[in-house]
């Protein structure tokens, strides 16, 4: 599976579901093994590769080959949802299970990010954070960001406490994106994190999203439909 706008824009990428897992807790060492068949996928040097221990945060992190922690496999930061760099051939892997991983390109400036946006790091508008760092930074004109929401839970399935929706009340559109089902609220992850690329200036053109559900997927790694068990899957993104 992988983003066809982002192919196109010279942007390599793959998303890895249920073949393997890339939970460093579940799986221990093997997840080198695992992460050396996803780099595989796109053509990828293991040794030149970041990802984050990630903790629902809104941090990104930049990543030049240098920064960050040796891991297991390239190079990590702790307590990171999002890495961003200006490096080709430095590839980046985020890890979901029903969360939503979201990457942001400038085609102009060549600058890549990819985040995982949870319900915690959406309402923490952590592609907002990252597009104004791409701006501050890399002196970004978000008309040319291009951007790709992946899969992540459907919202259906995806049930969840008044307190999340309260934690959404700064949202003018939060109404758009929930709907009230008994004492509970349904959450679209897509529609919350689409919203805010829109409020953020990014052209809805420019957007592409994907329409798989991790949870009815049997491809992909569910937490909500898994339970404990739940493995993670994967997005991995590098600039030729």
């Amino acid at each position: 599976m992988h983003s066809e706008l982002l192919k196109n824009k010279g942007v390599l990428n793959y998303i890895s579901g249920k073949e393997f897992s890339m939970s460093y807790k579940k799986e221990g060492d093997k997840v080198r093994e695992n992460a050396i068949k996803l780099c595989e996928k796109i053509g990828a040097d293991i040794d030149n590769v970041y990802t984050g221990v990630q903790t629902h945060t809104i941090n990104i992190k930049y990543c030049d080959g240098v920064s960050g922690d040796d891991f297991l496999y390239g190079r990590n930061f702790k307590d990171t949802d999002g890495l961003i760099t200006d490096k080709k051939n430095l590839a980046l892997i985020m890890k979901f299970a029903d969360c939503t991983p979201v990457v942001l390109f400038d085609d102009a400036n060549k600058v890549l990010c990819a985040v995982h946006s949870g319900w915690r790091g959406t309402v923490g508008r952590i592609s907002e954070v990252a597009i104004n760092k791409m701006v501050d930074e890399f002196s970004t004109d978000v008309k040319n960001i291009y951007a790709y929401i992946g899969p992540s839970i459907d919202q259906d399935n995806y049930e969840v406490g008044e307190e999340v929706y309260d934690a959404f009340s700064e949202f003018k559109s939060r109404d758009e994106f929930f709907y009230k089902k008994g004492e509970k609220y349904h959450l679209d992850m897509i529609g919350s994190n689409l919203s805010i690329l829109l409020e953020c200036g990014v052209p809805r053109e420019n957007i592409e999203i994907s329409e798989v559900s991790t949870f009815n997927s049997e491809n992909l790694h569910s937490a909500r439909r898994d339970g404990d068990s739940y493995g993670l899957n994967a997005m991995i993104v590098m600039m030729e």
